[in-house]
């Protein structure tokens, strides 16, 4: 058994009786972690933002729309 099985084993049991499973909270790191993700979502957003700004689209007209507009002009 190496050293750290055996400080592994010594400590186990006293990891069960030490917590109470119903006040078990995320702590610091939870909230660091929390942080960061919101972070980089925010990030990302404003990014995809600036990115669909740039975006010049115009849309083609249809086959169909084309071909009616010049007929209903010859009409009246």
């Amino acid at each position: 058994m190496s050293a750290t099985q055996a400080a592994l084993t010594e400590l186990l049991p006293l990891a069960g009786d030490t917590f109470d499973k119903n006040k078990v909270t995320p702590g610091i790191l939870g909230f660091i972690v929390f942080a960061a993700l919101a972070l980089a979502v925010w990030g990302l957003m404003k990014s995809m933002s600036r990115h669909m700004g740039k975006v010049d689209f115009q849309e083609a007209p249809e086959a169909g729309a084309a071909a009616a507009a010049p007929a209903a002009d010859r009409a009246p």
